[in-house]
C-alpha cells in the first residue's frame, strides 16, 4: 500500500471537532511560523503541524506535539525534512546549518 492510499484512511481525522479545537489553540498560542522565525522572518502561521508524524495513530494525532507553520514551510521545508531527515537551510557562508545534513558528517 502506498503512502497516499494510507493517508486517505486517516484523512478524516482533520475533520473532527477535536482537531479543529487543537488547531485553533495551537495557532492562537503561536500565531507566527516557527521555521520562518528561526530565520528571522515574521510570517503568520496557517498550519498546525505535527512535529512528529502520526502516521494514522489516533493517540499521536491527538496528543503529539504541534508547531505553527506557514503554508510554504509546511509544504516545502517540513516535507523535505520528513523525506530526507535533514534541512537544506544554509548559513551566510553557504554551508548547511543542520547537523544531520550529510555535508556536516565527520569524515
Amino acid at each position: 500500500m502506498d503512502e497516499s492510499s494510507t493517508r486517505t484512511q486517516w484523512q478524516h481525522f482533520y475533520d473532527t471537532a477535536v482537531w479543529q479545537r487543537l488547531r485553533r489553540l495551537q495557532l492562537t498560542h503561536e500565531p507566527l511560523c516557527k521555521m520562518c522565525l528561526a530565520r528571522g522572518v515574521v510570517t503568520p502561521a496557517r498550519v498546525a503541524d505535527h512535529v512528529e508524524p502520526h502516521n494514522g495513530d489516533w493517540n499521536k494525532f491527538r496528543l503529539g506535539p504541534l508547531q505553527s507553520l506557514c503554508f510554504d514551510c509546511h509544504d516545502i521545508h517540513k516535507r523535505r525534512i520528513d523525506l530526507h531527515g535533514y534541512s537544506s537551510d544554509i548559513d551566510d557562508d553557504g554551508w548547511p546549518i543542520d547537523p544531520r545534513h550529510p555535508a556536516n558528517k565527520v569524515r
